[in-house]
């Protein structure tokens, strides 16, 4: 496995959970949950994802920008998220922060999938893809263990 399909992954989890999290009603267990979730997905991503393939991307000039770009992605990600975690589940604006972090996921995996990878594959040969898929994988395993 390399890094791009390591991460290719991690992105339809994330889809699934943020489709779920956008279709719950009211101030519900399953909410609650599903937030959590989607939370803890995101979050780890980002840390590992910055860590094993964002680092190395910036360390080249042609991936450089767009590495800087995407870790700013997250930050704005990770505000809009804080902003849901702070709104009552039962408020009419919690499903339109939801809705917000959706596309501004999205729009960040799509912009990654389709632009980043394919600058990434120019700037890192098979060996790096390899390793940092597995120093990759190994972060959000401990990520998870440590919830």
């Amino acid at each position: 496995m390399n890094i791009f399909e390591a991460l290719r992954e991690d992105h339809d989890v994330q889809r699934d959970l943020l489709d779920q999290l956008t279709q719950t009603h009211g101030d519900s267990e399953r909410r609650a949950k599903l937030l959590q979730a989607t939370r803890d997905a995101l979050v780890h991503h980002e840390n590992a994802e910055e860590q094993y393939f964002y680092v190395p991307l910036m360390q080249a000039d042609l991936t450089q920008e767009q590495a800087r770009h995407s870790i700013a992605e997250h930050h704005e990600i990770d505000e809009i998220l804080e902003t849901l975690e702070h709104t009552a589940p039962s408020s009419p604006a919690w499903l339109t922060h939801a809705k917000t972090l959706r596309e501004k996921v999205l729009h960040h995996l799509e912009e990654e999938e389709h632009q980043v990878f394919q600058q990434a594959g120019k700037v890192l040969d098979d060996t790096e893809k390899q390793e940092l898929a597995t120093r990759y994988r190994r972060e959000m395993s401990e990520q998870a263990g440590a919830d």
